[in-house]
């Protein structure tokens, strides 16, 4: 099911890169390709102040409460708030919250088609585009609500999710796995191979750093050499997946050659690793690119009900396409090496 309001649109800079046409651009194309007569599409409820407490400080919540209410601006050199921004950004959170409360009461699958984004902002700070952390609301309320105690959030956003990281990076019983581009070539210059948390948590954050030009073969070889051990042996009881589209070669804010191949993969790959996930929209920024990669990830979930065939690969041609060693980077099989040996005495990789 997708979750939407189209209230998102009021957290806006017509100026910005992160404005309202991105969720905007993708319900459009949902709806050209007949995609809304076949799918349950609910209103998110806000999330409520407490639920923000349990992730963000009482003062990272009220300032920004507060300089919404005093008519927004800019928080920093890239994260704006508009006067109705706070607003907004309850409901952000609650598109996450019922994304993953939809999935434990049963829900193959939910995605929280919102915004503002969510994974870079931590504890007592906004960044990155991001007021509040919408991934660790969901977390938290859930644990709160719910006897839920294990939660892994896959994130294959262009961009490290240092709020998350930053959050639970001491908490055994939340994993990050992330893929991204090098943090030595792009915002927030976090997220290196050697940051795999601390004290309990030690192991349970897993970065896979990409080099520029990385395509869809080293996105998938690699994955596919990551994920079904972690997932397997981590028995999440509720995978949450950060969905950022600006990996995408045609994105203006990175240096990754991935296309809508590898969304049409990941989703369906996914599905049949952990068989249920909550979903929420993280980047993507080249309108076209971000549209269409949400319809063949949909498709994806969908067993590929939806689209003509002609607009997407299956995961078998994909694989048979992408998943060869031949076709990966010397960079990735480094980048694989250091994972495994960072990580062997974790996971078995």
């Amino acid at each position: 099911m997708i979750i939407h309001s189209p209230d998102y649109e009021l957290h806006q800079d017509p100026y910005h890169i992160e404005n309202k046409d991105r969720t905007k651009s993708i319900m459009q194309n949902l709806y050209d390709k007949n995609f809304l007569n076949h799918l349950n599409v609910s209103n998110p409820e806000k999330s409520s102040k407490k639920d923000l407490l349990r992730v963000h400080s009482p003062g990272h919540v009220n300032h920004i409460q507060e300089f919404c209410e005093k008519g927004g601006g800019y928080l920093d050199y890239d994260t704006y708030a508009s006067p109705q921004s706070y607003q907004v950004a309850l409901l952000a959170g609650g598109g996450a919250i019922m994304a993953a409360e939809k999935v434990i009461l049963g829900e193959k699958w939910a995605y929280s088609v919102s915004r503002p984004p969510g994974h870079h902002a931590i504890r007592e700070n906004a960044m990155g585009f991001c007021l509040f952390n919408n991934a660790a609301v969901a977390v938290e309320k859930i644990r709160d609500k719910y006897d839920k105690k294990r939660f892994l959030i896959f994130d294959f956003d262009v961009h490290y999710g240092n709020g998350d990281a930053d959050i639970f990076y001491d908490d055994p019983e939340v994993m990050y796995v992330s893929i991204h581009q090098d943090p030595h070539t792009i915002f927030p210059g976090k997220g290196f191979l050697e940051e795999i948390g601390s004290g309990p948590g030690t192991g349970f954050n897993l970065n896979i750093p990409m080099h520029p030009g990385s395509n869809n073969a080293d996105y998938i070889w690699i994955l596919d050499k990551i994920l079904p051990g972690v997932i397997s042996e981590f028995k999440a009881d509720l995978l949450l997946v950060e969905a950022g589209f600006d990996a995408h070669r045609d994105d203006p804010l990175s240096q990754i050659n991935i296309d809508e191949d590898f969304y049409s993969w990941v989703g369906v790959y996914l599905m049949g690793l952990q068989e249920s996930m909550a979903v929420i929209l993280e980047g993507g920024y080249n309108l076209r690119a971000l549209a269409q990669s949400n319809s063949v990830f949909i498709n994806s979930l969908l067993d590929h009900k939806l689209l003509p065939s002609a607009e997407y690969k299956t995961q078998k041609e994909i694989e048979t396409q992408y998943l060869n060693k031949d076709k990966v980077s010397i960079n990735t099989l480094k980048t694989f090496k250091e994972i495994k040996d960072n990580f062997s005495p974790f996971w078995g990789l």
